[in-house]
């Protein structure tokens, strides 16, 4: 039998008092003993930045690529120590301002050295740090500035203009801006602040999430909360023999306005390792990649499509001999990896002669991938597994779970597809949902995620009901539903407000059935969508390029990628293949897609479709295809 990889610390509760039943308390199996206690010395975020430039002063710590000629050269480093030197005189300009502990501060840019010094500034005089990004929708950032009522902030000069945006109503709080050029020259001011006493539980920043609809809510995060994610990680990684040190290298990439992302930085920099920074251009990221030379590589779901699309692209065209051997050793060491070798003993020859390739794209060094904030697909997942020789994990979690809360394990396959167990400083549990027949009590325990632990954040800035909507009794509540798998992993399978009814009376979860739609080899993305008003589902669909271009070849079509998505045939194809896997997994009759438009243009934040997480905005996506969804169910009857 499979090794179990939680451990159940309080029993199931039955449905009482209108309340719906819950299932038992599991925590990670690293923490059988008890939660790691925070790394002695480290009460808030400014003492994980402080006691590694003590500990490592003369470690690379920040690095950028130097422009010369308008062509990249080698990047070029600051140390621990030359990083603190600048956030001193950083953090004594901004308290010049007037701005006193407890303030907010705003950063508006891409990632980059400044960044991570105007954080460390905020973080040195206990000031809230307040990111600020454009991608929320039209008006979030002059909303954020006025909400969190931002005094000073720190702008990356191209953004400047669209800050300027926000004025006059923003100028009511915002007294300040300043630049990257003038943060790194800034050479402090005449008048010296004492740094103020900092405790675990005073606010560190404020991230504010999108949602799918209404005004962005600030979560408050606190000290306590990375300090404690910090433990757990480090216990994660030293539990799976893959604990960080000094010689780590990152590709910082995904927004630091985003959790995931911030969370992982403090990682690095507690352990004294090297953060790079890419030049903010997606056609250069593998560029930069293989200057850089990561280790640890981090990543959302539709990075690895990318480089999943890419590698399947390159093993087509070259050559019939090179597909076929690539073919042999991916069938090999999937096979392998099946029966439970660890991937790097399932096949060291393959790896060394046809997948070091894969592995030099990266760069050569890198033995972590992570991916995070939306769901990978299954057939993408198991692709790098057996390709990229390094471990490929999955993780889940919130912004107001501050980040990880659950992760896939190394070298443990029968975990695809999940999440993994809860990471060791958090309690969880699933609560039934009634009202989508999800039971936390059944053989197959299904319910929403509900999660408890230091790691959770602190409250929805100056909204404390909507807080009280998804604390309760100590618990958060995710709004996701999971369900446990034998190995004690745990399965994201739909989410608890994305459920309509059809005309006929029955209940469909839409997230549960793109999902299972969504792990085809010929579909990029998925919409679906159910009219209360009709007895079938349709779809929007963007098609995979590649497979729609060379089922198209193979069947004698014609024309660029745009005009066989209007094409009848090509429609008629992939509404088969969608057929043919509803019916592999036996999906009801009324879960069967009746009719779909192809989209060659993928779901983006530029149509306000996405979140900057990439979940799906429904209303928005209902309001953007109105006609194509009216004209699917005419058409259809």
């Amino acid at each position: 039998m499979a090794e179990r990889f939680i451990i159940e610390v309080e029993p199931s509760k039955p449905a009482k008092d209108g309340k719906p039943s819950v299932g038992p308390v599991y925590r990670s199996l690293f923490a059988k003993d008890g939660f790691p206690p925070p790394i002695e010395g480290l009460d808030s975020c400014w003492d994980i930045f402080r006691l590694s430039v003590e500990k490592y002063p003369n470690n690379r710590m920040l690095g950028r690529r130097k422009i010369v000629d308008g062509k990249p050269g080698k990047y070029e480093w600051m140390t621990y120590k030359e990083v603190y030197d600048v956030v001193i005189k950083v953090g004594n300009s901004i308290r010049n301002c007037g701005v006193e502990k407890g303030g907010t501060c705003g950063i508006f840019g891409a990632n980059c050295p400044e960044w991570i010094m105007s954080m460390e500034a905020c973080n040195a005089h206990g000031l809230y740090c307040v990111p600020l990004y454009d991608t929320l929708g039209a008006g979030a950032v002059e909303f954020i500035i006025s909400h969190a009522e931002v005094a000073i902030a720190f702008v990356e000069e191209k953004k400047i203009p669209e800050l300027l945006k926000t004025f006059p109503n923003a100028a009511k709080y915002l007294k300040r801006l300043d630049t990257n050029e003038k943060l790194v020259n800034d050479q402090g001011s005449k008048n010296q602040f004492d740094l103020p006493l900092k405790k675990k539980n005073d606010i560190c920043t404020i991230m504010y999430t999108s949602g799918t609809t209404g005004e962005p809510k600030g979560v408050m995060i606190s000290n306590n909360s990375i300090v404690t994610l910090i433990a757990g990680v480090k216990r994660f990684l030293e539990s799976v023999n893959e604990a960080l040190t000094m010689n780590d290298v990152y590709l910082s990439y995904l927004p630091l306005a985003h959790i995931f992302d911030r969370a992982i930085e403090e990682c690095f920099i507690n352990h004294g390792a090297s953060i790079g920074f890419w030049r903010g251009d997606v056609k250069l990221l593998t560029e930069d990649i293989g200057e850089l030379k990561p280790t640890v590589f981090c990543a959302v779901p539709r990075v690895l499509d990318r480089i999943y699309s890419g590698l399947q692209q390159k093993i087509s065209s070259g050559g019939r001999l090179k597909s076929t051997l690539f073919n042999i050793a991916y069938a090999r060491k999937l096979q392998y990896l099946k029966n439970g070798c660890k991937y790097h003993e399932a096949s060291p020859i393959s790896d060394k002669v046809v997948f070091s390739k894969v592995r030099d794209g990266l760069g050569g060094k890198v033995r972590l991938i992570l991916s995070g904030a939306a769901p990978l697909s299954s057939h993408v997942e198991a692709f790098l597994r057996v390709v990229a020789c390094a471990h490929v994990l999955q993780g889940y979690g919130l912004t107001e779970t501050c980040a990880g809360t659950f992760v896939s394990l190394p070298n443990q396959f029968d975990m695809l597809g999940t999440v993994g167990p809860p990471v060791p400083n958090v309690d969880v549990c699933l609560e039934s949902v009634p009202e989508m027949e999800y039971d936390a009590l059944s053989s197959t325990p299904r319910g929403e995620i509900c999660v408890r632990g230091d790691t959770l954040f602190s409250g929805y800035y100056k909204r404390e009901d909507l807080t009280k909507e998804v604390m309760i009794d100590g618990w958060f509540h995710t709004g996701d539903i999971g369900e446990w798998q034998p190995n004690g992993s745990l399965k994201i399978i739909d989410r608890k407000k994305n459920i309509f009814k059809l005309s006929q009376g029955e209940y469909v979860a839409v997230e549960n059935l793109e999902n299972l739609y969504g792990d085809n080899p010929v579909i990029d993305s998925i919409w679906l969508y159910g009219s209360s008003f009709e007895s079938f589902l349709v779809a929007v669909v963007n098609p995979k390029k590649q497979e729609v271009e060379k089922w198209a070849k193979q069947n004698g079509l014609s024309g660029d990628f745009n005009s066989l998505c209007e094409n009848s045939k090509v429609r008629e194809h992939i509404l088969g293949e969608l057929t043919k896997a509803a019916k592999e997994k036996k999906l009801k009759g009324f879960e069967f897609i009746k009719a779909l438009h192809l989209d060659p243009v993928p779901f983006d934040m530029e149509r306000d479709l996405l979140t900057p997480t990439f979940k799906k905005k429904r209303p928005q996506l209902l309001k953007y295809y109105k006609d194509v969804i009216d004209t699917m169910y005419k058409d259809a009857k």
